[in-house]
């Protein structure tokens, strides 16, 4: 391990980049503790510890809304953006055409309406949070013709756009996920504050030793278990039969298809939070236009998602959703029987064509239960936590699953890198 960061910062490419990317995210972090004018945190900090969806929306924000910075939004507004355009691919075929068929370039086109999408959609979010802060006397309370109230949306905004341009150019560095990684500084910069309170309260009695100990076996075995599933992947013989031309033999050979156990990375768990955030938004947004109908929506709303029993089911109904879904973006054996097909390659005991698609369905719908059930575990796991020890800890299962996983990808992505150097100088 020691000799692999050495050799990273050896490369100077290597090494400019991993500064780039340190350099952004001391931007993102910059902006993160801008606060809006007239803000009262310590209000705040008690509505997000009653308030679960909030406290998600918080992860999204990257720790933004817990400072009510100008950041508050977070890349929440794109990755809401990106959600509803996946599943208008299942509706609209000119859609789907574009996403799965035209390559790179259909995805720059695919990017690029996310991004028109994100202006309206954070406009919509700002005042729902604003709305709702306001009413819980965290920012004075405003009407909607106020200038400041304006002002506050237009920056937040902007804001968001900035982020979503912060994360691009850590996209362009190949060395993680810009909006995966955005979100992960944000829960490693709470960290710190997170092990002071954790000191002070076992300082006061507050927090007794046994049951941060049992937090801490939960925390490791978590950790374990997430870099066990997210490198963890089933392996599918490909033959390749022999071909003479001229005087050479070609093929003959076997490799194999790596179909890993969790397809979908921490893709689902961020969408579910995303879905999860919406219907508090849409009651915040009521709240400020309609005086009375609308509070009485969003105090529905919070009651229903403060329900823990109902809010964990919706949850982990929606990770499982969403892992089978992003799993059949990202793995489509119909496409990868074809290119078997093309290059002479097949599955032993399998006819190529139609039935190599229909054992690779087989295969990815049984690994993907897995995985779905596993990233749902994940997902209820701080419930079960507090069930156990009494006790509602900050750093979740959701903030461990985000951490560790995009700690791995970018992690493999240096690795890939450095091992592409090694054969260059072989």
């Amino acid at each position: 391990m020691v000799n692999k960061i050495a050799q990273i910062f050896r490369i100077p490419e290597i090494r400019k980049k991993i500064l780039v990317i340190l350099g952004l995210l001391l931007f993102f972090r910059l902006l993160s503790v801008i606060p809006i004018p007239g803000a009262n945190t310590e209000v705040l900090k008690n509505l997000l510890d009653a308030n679960a969806s909030l406290g998600l929306l918080n992860i999204f924000s990257g720790g933004s809304l817990s400072n009510v910075s100008i950041a508050l939004l977070g890349v929440s507004p794109y990755i809401t953006a990106t959600i509803i355009l996946q599943l208008l691919t299942m509706i609209f075929p000119k859609l789907k055409e574009i996403y799965y068929e035209e390559g790179a370039t259909g995805r720059a086109k695919f990017n690029k309406i996310s991004r028109l999408i994100t202006i309206p959609l954070a406009f919509v979010q700002t005042y729902g949070i604003l709305s709702l802060l306001a009413s819980q006397q965290v920012i004075p309370s405003f009407t909607i013709l106020d200038f400041s109230l304006w002002v506050n949306i237009m920056v937040a905004t902007a804001t968001a756009m900035i982020l979503l341009w912060v994360g691009e150019l850590i996209d362009e560095q190949k060395l993680g996920n810009g909006v995966s990684l955005i979100i992960f500084a944000g829960i490693v910069s709470g960290f710190p504050s997170y092990i002071g309170s954790v000191l002070s309260g076992l300082a006061y009695g507050t927090l007794r030793v046994d049951t941060l100990a049992v937090f801490i076996a939960f925390a490791l075995i978590v950790i374990t278990a997430i870099v066990f599933v997210n490198q963890g992947e089933h392996r599918v013989t490909i033959s390749y039969p022999k071909r003479v031309k001229g005087t050479r033999v070609y093929g003959g050979v076997e490799s194999y298809l790596p179909i890993k156990v969790n397809q979908a990375g921490v893709i689902p768990i961020i969408f579910a939070l995303a879905i999860l955030s919406f219907p508090q938004m849409i009651g915040n947004f009521l709240r400020g236009i309609l005086p009375t109908a609308g509070v009485q929506i969003s105090d529905a709303i919070m009651r229903f998602l403060n329900n823990q029993w109902a809010y964990g089911l919706i949850y982990l109904f929606l990770v499982f959703v969403f892992t089978y879904f992003y799993t059949a973006v990202v793995f489509n054996p119909e496409e990868i029987s074809k290119n078997l097909q093309r290059s002479g390659g097949f599955i032993p005991g399998i006819r190529p064509g139609e039935p190599t698609q229909k054992y690779l369905n087989t295969i990815i719908s049984k690994i993907t239960l897995f995985g779905a059930a596993f990233l749902g575990f994940i997902a209820v796991l701080p419930m079960l936590t507090q069930g156990i020890t009494g006790h509602s800890f900050t750093i979740g299962g959701t903030s461990l699953l985000i951490v560790v996983s995009v700690a791995l990808d970018s992690a493999n992505q240096i690795d890939s890198q450095l091992k592409v150097r090694e054969y260059d100088t072989v």
